[in-house]
């Protein structure tokens, strides 16, 4: 297939840049993908839309205040750094704005500084060095990696905005965004109704977001990002389908954790390590039996996700339909239910 078949008309003036409150307040297209049906609804009748029996799989990846702003020393050309992950005690892969070469001095606030060990291919390598502890030194200056079609500097709400209720394992660069619009009130009435939950782990990644360039999209590769799978989990999935009911993945984070932890036979195993599984029109899911997600951007690995679990031309209609509606897309924006 090719890029071009994954553009969509679109108005700018939808992109959110900030969450509606309370959160399950935001709206939620609905599409049957059995008759095609959609129809208008809120996250917060996300209960009376499931089944007594179906189990939610949400991302308990947490989003670190991995952005960092900087001065080189000496020069004090301004520099942007963002974390992308530890490869050893202090020493971060990162992506940078700024030109740096091997050496260079980077001071933050904070008595946080950066010594730039080597640059190439697959990023910049740096270490990190503070008065106190570095973990501590980045959680009281870092700022959120807010994606860049949101059009403003981070604030200190978006320490909390950009963050979900499932937020445990630190380790993202962004926010599983389909799960920011869960809260404790929404939770209760799901337990109500016989829904359960659990959770898998994906940390987020660059890849997930990198721009496809190639021109025919099966030639596009994913960059690795770390999941895990639990025993915990892999009990709850297949104990849901057991009983009939379905596994409904919040995001296609969880999509993509629970079908690269199944098994060519369909089963779901316990699974930890890298996966750079790229799902595509044409896959067939194993585990994944209904998914809510955000609104996409045109041209990207998770438009072509959602793609595939709804039908390209399908999905194409649902997104002139929210075009229309008004709906808000990206990040902070609206959600849709696909069943």
């Amino acid at each position: 297939m090719l890029l071009s078949d994954f553009d969509f008309p679109f108005d700018p003036a939808l992109i959110a840049d900030r969450p509606v409150e309370p959160r399950d307040q935001a709206r939620l297209l609905v599409l049957s993908r059995p008759g095609g049906a959609c129809f208008h609804r809120h996250v917060s009748d996300l209960p009376s839309l499931l089944s007594p029996g179906d189990l939610l799989v949400v991302n308990d990846t947490k989003v670190l205040a991995a952005r960092l702003f900087g001065r080189k020393r000496p020069g004090g050309g301004k520099v942007d750094l963002l974390l992308i992950k530890e490869l050893a005690q202090d020493r971060w892969e990162v992506l940078l704005k700024g030109k740096v070469s091997p050496g260079q001095i980077i001071e933050f606030e904070g008595g946080l500084s950066a010594s730039v060990i080597s640059q190439g291919s697959s990023g910049t390598v740096v270490h990190l060095t503070s008065e106190r502890s570095v973990r501590e030194a980045i959680g009281a200056i870092g700022v959120m990696p807010l994606p860049p079609y949101i059009k403003r500097l981070p604030r200190e709400e978006d320490r909390h905005w950009y963050q979900t209720v499932f937020a445990r394992v630190e380790g993202a660069v962004a926010a599983p965004t389909a799960s920011l619009h869960f809260t404790q009130d929404l939770l209760a009435a799901l337990r109500v109704r016989g829904v359960s939950l659990t959770t898998v782990t994906l940390h987020v990644g660059p890849g997930t977001f990198r721009p496809v360039q190639t021109e025919r999209i099966e030639d596009h590769v994913m960059s690795p990002e770390r999941i895990e799978v639990t025993a915990e989990a892999v009990a709850a999935v297949r104990l849901a389908k057991a009983a009939g009911g379905r596994v409904v993945a919040v995001g296609t984070t969880a999509v993509r954790a629970l079908e690269a932890a199944t098994d060519e036979q369909g089963g779901l195993q316990p699974t930890q390590g890298d996966t750079n599984l790229f799902v595509v029109p044409g896959y067939r899911f194993r585990t994944v039996d209904a998914l809510m997600t955000n609104f996409h951007l045109p041209r990207t690995t998770l438009l072509m996700l959602v793609s595939a679990f709804a039908g390209r031309e399908r999905l194409r209609e649902a997104y002139e339909e929210a075009v229309k509606e008004r709906y808000r897309f990206y990040s902070y924006g609206d959600a849709m239910l696909i069943l």
